[in-house]
């Protein structure tokens, strides 16, 4: 909010009492501000009878805000605008803002524009001016004056109180003991004050806000939760409030006075008010008496009989002699009680009564006057609707007498026409009711003539205005309406019957031709159905593949089969439209066939049920296959790379065995690790075994992708490892027997030498006669050479064995090494 300044130069307009705009932005500050100001206006406006309820929103219009100023300063104000627009507004608001500043203050930057906007901040900042103005500038406490006087009263009126410190207008007054103080020092018996706790500040503030407002006739304007929630109380409400206890206290003889002034003011205005009430009331009633009276008076609807009009000219009658003279006098009263408000008003230096709009001695005069021209044209059709009734009463009688035997001879008639007899006819039978309808046309032209004298009448009566015109219309329109349905029912019967007889010939032409078309079809979609049922098995992916293209091919054929569909429908809906149309009543179903459409259409939408359900299991089915094929696949790929492996490493272990270098405990350490090595490939053998127990579930009984089958597998890994187990045992038992019986690392290189050279198939094994050879070469005589032959021949006789020595695998004959020995 823009600072604003005084011409005079007073204490109280020091810089930091300038409004302040960053001040207003805080919300706690401006809600006291908005309910201080807003109480502080209301205790001054309700002593002219009004009040306030939104402080940006009431001042809009001026109005409120120069009966404001004029209660507070005393002094009139120059006339407010009474109309609504914003000019209006924006004048009184100047008017008002003038006054202030003819006061002495400067008002800067505060508009009429912002106050009619509603601008908050403006219109707090323009009421604080008002407040210092008028209900602060003029305290004064030893030459001191405004707030330094206002701060000195407080003072001195509270200096005898305990805990009671008033040093501002902010934080001082947070307890209330200071608010208490001031009313306990003006009126003790309203406050116990050696009851009051300094530490119970909402109690305090809360005490004196109530006993303020009921006996001192200060308004609320604060609470105390707004106080005792602020860090630091808005310093200018807090100086409105005090201030209002200020001249509470040591104006009351002042505010006696303003009071009493304002009662007169008051009172004139309530007789003001009054009379014009009384107005308002008075042609509001004359008004509506009027609004009543025309349309009864403009009311042209005739009576049946004469009694009734004569009755209706008595009714006019009355209302002239009876009912009109009050209402004159009434008009008279009326005129007579605005003039006299006008002069009042005037006197009282008042701006002039404006009745509500309508509502103006004028626009009573102008309906006075059509109250009276309304009274002239009902007293005229009056007297002429007597005339004329007594001239319509021969028509009428005429009327109905045509009419009756009119009707007599049309009864029946249209119920005869619209007769459907010709539906189930026969051709002979419709041939006949064609003759009898040619006979029933010429009795129709004959009865013509009538039915225009009829429509004469009724013309007649209606040029005359007949009170019952509506009935005599509406019954000439009946007959002549059924007159025209007649014709229109007479040439239909005669089209529907023509129609019938060359539609039977249609329909019976449309039968044969279904008949022809339907047959075949019916065929056609059994031998389908039967197809699209068929089981199928198959084994490979070429063979659903097969399978797959046949049906494709099989379902190329659909879109022309459902051609065909459709046009032997479309003969059976040309019946069934024939019939619809036409409504042609056949009797029993199509003569030449039993194939009905719903059986061609259910057969039908089998076949499309059928297909998709092929498609799904011939989709399952190629599925299938694929997965069975990458099962396949995926098991011949790793069975082809494990059985060879499985091949090579025992191949491997035979040459290890044969061709083993080093010490016996060199050659055990390579072996175990030959062997660990081996049992690290156990992993690819499960998961193999997991290919294969998938390969069983889907029931795969062939595989073009490898020779080996899991069984080979198995026997492969399990004698890969029974061998590399065994030889690490021969070799093991080597270095058991070389250390048991003292056989030197040459000794056991000789017999593996001699071994390797008798072992021509390189197979780890000899047969007889290699092994006497081996023995001779160790220098074993022929005699001991047979001996063992024989020996060892007998000791594994029966077993199909053959004699082996293998040094490098730690075997070596009982009977050699007893010789040893």
């Amino acid at each position: 909010m823009d600072h604003y300044d005084s011409q005079q130069t007073n204490d109280y307009m020091q810089p930091e009492d300038d409004w302040d705009r960053d001040l207003l932005l805080d919300p706690a500050w401006e809600k006291q501000q908005r309910k201080t100001f807003t109480a502080w206006c209301n205790s001054h406006l309700r002593k002219a009878g009004t009040q306030i309820e939104n402080i940006e929103e009431d001042f809009r219009d001026g109005l409120k805000l120069m009966l404001l100023l004029e209660v507070i300063s005393g002094e009139r104000l120059a006339k407010p605008e009474r109309g609504k627009m914003r000019v209006h507004k924006i004048s009184n608001v100047n008017k008002a803002l003038d006054f202030i500043a003819s006061k002495g203050v400067k008002l800067v930057s505060i508009g009429a524009e912002e106050i009619v906007d509603g601008n908050v901040k403006m219109t707090l900042g323009m009421i604080w001016t008002i407040i210092l103005r008028f209900a602060i500038q003029d305290i004064s406490v030893e030459e001191t004056s405004a707030k330094e006087g206002l701060l000195l009263w407080c003072q001195r009126k509270t200096a005898p109180y305990k805990n009671v410190n008033i040093q501002n207008f902010h934080i001082s007054w947070k307890d209330g003991l200071g608010f208490c103080a001031l009313i306990h020092r003006h009126r003790p018996e309203l406050i116990d004050y050696g009851k009051l706790r300094k530490d119970d500040p909402l109690t305090n503030l809360n005490t004196a806000f109530d006993v303020a407002e009921k006996y001192l006739d200060i308004p609320k304007m604060l609470d105390a939760e707004d106080i005792v929630g602020t860090a630091r109380p808005d310093e200018k409400a807090i100086m409105t409030y005090v201030s209002s206890f200020y001249h509470a206290f040591s104006g009351a003889q002042k505010a006696e006075t303003a009071a009493n002034r304002i009662c007169k003011v008051l009172a004139v205005n309530q007789e003001n008010e009054q009379l014009m009430e009384d107005y308002e009331k008075l042609a509001s009633d004359l008004l509506e008496w009027i609004r009543r009276t025309i349309p009864w008076l403009e009311n042209r609807a005739p009576e049946n009989t004469m009694q009734a009009m004569q009755q209706k000219l008595e009714d006019f009658r009355d209302y002239r002699r009876l009912h009109k003279p009050p209402k004159v006098q009434e008009k008279c009263q009326l005129e007579i009680n605005f003039n006299t408000l006008q002069t009042k008003l005037r006197l009282s230096n008042r701006p002039a009564f404006m009745p509500s709009e309508g509502k103006m001695v004028s626009d009573i005069n102008n309906a006075w006057a059509g109250l009276e021209q309304a009274e002239k044209g009902y007293e005229e059709w009056l007297l002429n609707e007597i005339r004329r009734l007594e001239r319509l009463d021969h028509l009428a009688e005429k009327f109905r007498q045509k009419a009756s035997i009119h009707e007599s001879w049309t009864d029946g008639k249209e119920a005869m026409l619209q007769q459907k007899d010709y539906e189930t006819a026969t051709l002979s039978e419709i041939k006949a009711l064609l003759k009898k309808h040619e006979a029933f046309e010429s009795d129709l032209a004959a009865h013509q003539d009538r039915v225009e004298q009829i429509a004469a009448i009724a013309q007649e009566l209606n040029e005359l205005d007949y009170y019952d015109s509506p009935s005599v219309n509406a019954r000439c329109q009946k007959i002549c309406d059924q007159w025209d349905n007649l014709g229109a029912l007479t040439q239909k019967r005669r089209e529907a019957l023509e129609r019938t007889e060359k539609l039977l010939e249609t329909i019976d032409q449309l039968y044969l031709e279904y008949a022809k078309r339907a047959a075949p079809f019916n065929n056609w979609m059994e031998g389908a159905m039967e197809d699209l049922q068929d089981t199928f098995i198959v084994h490979t992916i070429e063979e659903i593949q097969g399978l797959t293209t046949a049906h494709e091919q099989f379902k190329a054929t659909l879109p022309d089969a459902d051609k065909e569909r459709q046009a032997i429908l479309g003969i059976h809906n040309e019946v069934s439209k024939i019939v619809q149309t036409y409504h042609v009543n056949m009797a029993g179903t199509n003569p030449y066939t039993t194939i009905t459409p719903q059986e061609i259409n259910g057969k039908w939408d089998h076949v499309r049920q059928l297909v998709p359900r092929r498609d799904q299991a011939l989709m399952e089915e190629h599925a299938r296959q694929q997965q069975n094929e990458r099962l396949r696949k995926q098991f011949g790929a790793q069975a082809n790379v494990i059985g060879p492996w499985i091949q090579t490493k025992m191949e491997e272990i035979g040459r290890i065995s044969i061709e083993m270098h080093g010490t016996l405990e060199d050659q055990l350490n390579h072996l175990r690790q030959y062997e660990k090595s081996i049992v690290n490939y156990k992993p690819k053998i499960d998961q193999l075994e997991g290919d294969h127990q998938q390969i069983q579930e889907a029931l795969i009984f062939d595989n073009k992708h490898t020779n080996y089958t899991m069984e080979h597998i198995r026997v492969g890994w399990e004698q890969l490892l029974t061998t590399i187990a065994r030889t690490i045992n021969e070799v093991e038992n080597q270095i058991l027997t070389r250390d048991a019986k003292g056989i030197s690392q040459e000794q056991m290189n000789e017999f593996r030498a001699s071994f390797n050279h008798f072992d021509r198939k390189k197979t780890g094994m000899m047969d007889s006669e290699d092994f006497r050879a081996c023995l001779i070469s160790m220098g074993y005589n022929m005699v001991m050479s047979l001996l063992f032959t024989i020996i060892h021949m007998a000791l594994h006789k029966g077993e199909g064995k053959t004699l082996v020595m293998n040094p490098g695998r730690g075997r070596v004959c009982p009977y050699h090494e007893h010789r040893r020995s």
